[in-house]
């Protein structure tokens, strides 16, 4: 039943038309940080454009195999944070919040990760089905920043995997990491964000409360700190996807 109702929302409100067999992975990550690299070299010449339903962004889709498996990688515009402000930011939060993707690939650029991470760990408060690509590895080197992917990995555990898409480092890895995720070979299990007591004893009221309501496939912990936040965006986004579901 979860199934069937990712793909409704998916293919109505999103216009995404993926095979029943076929696994959707979003790809999200900071503009500037080589993600339509990472794109291009995974679909070659097997994408298309078009634009977001209802708005004049551009929605790039591409699809590749890997161990028999079918991907339909879904390019989100470039953002910095979920907390959207702009029309881009809003697309590639609400894909990853109400689309239930089955792989979010998050790309970081590897000579700046302190500033990239803050979009990680947002996605990650969301769903476990996350893989990390440091991209840029190559310019890391030449800068003379050295990324310990291992520890990177064990810090937010999930699969980490450091790329130079531009030249096809680690592409062979990063889909086997998209595999064992899609797949759910590998389910991720990220430590939570601690907030304040107050702001933890707040969230876990709701989360009990909104146990009767939002018993799918939407993280409840997630619901609650954005009904706390009070954002007008997040909760327009949130209505919308509850009317979906009760249609």
């Amino acid at each position: 039943m979860t199934a069937q109702i990712n793909k409704r929302v998916l293919r109505e409100h999103f216009g995404i038309r993926a095979r029943p067999e076929q696994v959707v992975v979003a790809l999200a990550g900071n503009p500037n940080v080589g993600k339509s690299t990472v794109f291009n070299i995974l679909t070659g010449l097997r994408q298309h454009t078009g634009n977001w339903p209802g708005k004049t962004v551009d929605n790039a889709q591409g699809v590749f195999s890997y161990r028999h498996t079918s991907f339909l990688l879904v390019d989100l515009p470039g953002t910095y944070s979920l907390l959207a402000h702009t029309i881009e930011e809003q697309i590639a939060r609400d894909f990853i919040c109400f689309g239930h993707p089955d792989a979010t690939l998050v790309v970081l650029d590897a000579t700046c990760l302190e500033r990239n991470l803050n979009l990680a760990l947002q996605v990650l408060e969301i769903t476990p089905r996350v893989v990390i690509c440091v991209n840029l590895m190559d310019e890391a080197r030449k800068k003379g920043i050295i990324v310990d992917i291992k520890t990177l990995e064990k810090e937010l555990r999930v699969p980490v995997v450091g790329t130079a898409a531009r030249i096809g480092e680690g592409i062979e890895d990063l889909k086997e990491a998209l595999w064992q995720v899609a797949t759910q070979s590998t389910p991720g299990e990220p430590a939570p964000v601690r907030y304040s007591p107050e702001v933890e004893e707040a969230v876990q009221e709701l989360s009990s409360a909104l146990e009767a309501v939002a018993n799918g496939p939407l993280n409840r912990r997630w619901l609650a700190l954005r009904l706390l936040d009070g954002n007008p965006s997040i909760l327009a986004g949130i209505n919308t996807y509850f009317e979906l579901l009760s249609n």
